[in-house]
């Protein structure tokens, strides 16, 4: 491995990361909010210590990166990430004690959504810009921002790509991977922007128009408001809310091939189909379950239980209703559908859905061999055919996040969580959902985890947007061997 590399490429994230706190210090400063120091401040330690790596460890080198090398920053990048943007959070005095503000931290970059702080709407203007702004930056990843960077630095990103989106197949939309960064932040950006526009078109302030828009687009769930998207009791907000939830838990190649006219591909792709009918098929038994029981008119009934679905598949974990109060049946399937997750490629967590698809696919396949015991079958996703190597990946994910979600389960049982808060935590932490049920549910936060739980938390966080294999790779002592 390349360590001075990998540490030159962290220490230039960094950098980034500390300018980006630009727009939260011109908040301070416009809205008087008494945080503009603390957020300087952390801008320039981060950019001071960012800097510094950067002059220590640049040189005349070799800028090939390995798939090693490219885990390694991209693990470590994240670890940076969480640790310099809970800055603003201590010097600002907002969340005074460490383990705190690297929760929210993590729980931003990484899109969870669970938070420790018990009234949101309290925090100066800025802190809550610069926590939705982790979740945008984290939504599509800070990595994949910074691809688009690397080539003026003489460093090609492909192997950075990979392991930030460690899925079945790494879709290149362009042939050069700088130039599929560029297409996916134009419209992840694009896509922000017109939800911002759509908000303010219902009458939401500027200022919580660019928030909620910074926390959906990554499917994050973060709100300035103590109440979430609930806040506003209106059937528009949420329904445009509920709408790009939607789109933000497609595949963005999907989107690209949208934008240039190739709609015929998005709706004969099999995920996107399977994703659609997922959805259709939980809201309307969801929808079924809470009509009459909790809400007697229909279009309230229908639209409280699509928004929830929705928020819920696509990991965002925004609310508007305490679904906690809704029926056992429709409570369960609200907590199956943390494990669901989006689409490949799309900023959702979760296990996602065409591994879902292909698991599936397969266990049918080897109960037809059984049957049939001298066919020859062969999993296929639509036409093509997938190769027993995707195949083994994929069944090592499975069983490593069934694993890892069991572990956790227990260990925050041991430390004196109720079984029903213990099991949603490490549901909605894997999966980077955000609100669970009992104890953190969604009218509760997360800040009376025990300390270690909180830990097991953040690990879980990150195992999860990194999709496990990323950071139990760098765990195993033949990672680091030559």
């Amino acid at each position: 491995m390349n360590f001075r590399l990998v540490a030159y490429l962290v220490a230039f994230l960094v950098v980034c990361l500390g300018l980006s706190m630009y727009l939260p210090f011109i908040t301070a400063l416009c809205y008087d909010d008494g945080s503009a120091g603390a957020i300087f401040l952390s801008l320039a330690i981060t950019c001071g210590l960012g800097g510094a790596g950067v002059l220590c460890t640049r040189g005349h080198q070799d800028y090939h990166l390995s798939h090693r090398d490219g885990v390694a920053i991209v693990t470590l990048g994240w670890l940076a990430a969480g640790l310099t943007a809970s800055l603003p959070y201590l010097l600002s005095g907002t969340i005074p004690n460490f383990t705190l503000a690297f929760f929210e931290s993590m729980s931003g970059f990484t899109t969870t959504g669970a938070s420790i702080l018990t009234n949101i709407e309290q925090l100066p203007p800025a802190i809550l810009l610069w926590r939705a702004q982790t979740q945008w930056l984290g939504g599509m990843g800070i990595i994949v921002l910074s691809i688009a960077i690397l080539p003026f630095l003489g460093i090609g990103g492909m192997e950075l790509y990979k392991a930030e989106t460690p899925n079945p197949v790494v879709d290149k939309l362009t042939p050069r991977i700088s130039d599929t960064a560029k297409v996916l932040w134009k419209i992840y950006f694009f896509m922000t922007f017109l939800l911002i526009l759509l908000l303010l078109a219902g009458g939401m302030s500027l200022f919580d128009s660019v928030c909620h828009s910074f926390t959906t687009m990554p499917t994050g769930g973060f709100s300035p408001k103590n109440a979430s998207v609930g806040h506003y009791q209106s059937s528009y907000i949420d329904w445009i809310i509920l709408l790009f939830m939607f789109l933000a838990g497609i595949n963005f190649s999907l989107h690209y091939k949208l934008v240039r006219g190739h709609v015929g591909h998005v709706l004969r792709d099999p995920e996107f189909r399977t994703y659609l009918c997922v959805i259709g098929a939980v809201v309307l038994l969801v929808f079924m379950d809470v009509y009459a029981t909790i809400y007697p008119h229909i279009l309230d009934a229908f639209r409280f239980a699509a928004f929830q679905v929705v928020s819920i598949i696509t990991t965002t974990g925004f609310v508007t209703a305490d679904y906690e109060k809704w029926p056992v049946f429709s409570q369960q399937i609200l907590f199956f559908c943390m494990f669901i997750g989006g689409m490949a490629g799309s900023t959702g967590g979760g296990i996602k859905m065409v591994r879902i698809i292909l698991l599936v696919k397969h266990c049918y396949l080897e109960i037809f061999r059984i049957i049939h015991p001298h066919a020859i079958t062969v999993v296929k996703l639509g036409k093509t055919p997938v190769s027993q190597t995707i195949m083994r990946s994929i069944w090592g994910f499975f069983l490593l996040y069934v694993g890892i979600y069991i572990v956790g389960t227990i260990a925050l049982s041991a430390l004196g969580m109720d079984m029903i808060s213990a099991l949603s935590a490490m549901a909605t932490c894997l999966g980077n959902v955000g609100p669970g049920f009992g104890s953190i549910g969604p009218m509760d936060n997360f800040a009376g985890v025990p300390v270690a739980g909180k830990w097991i938390m953040i690990f879980s966080m990150l195992l999860g947007r990194l999709e496990i294999y990323t950071i139990i790779v760098l765990l195993m002592p033949a990672f680091w061997r030559k």
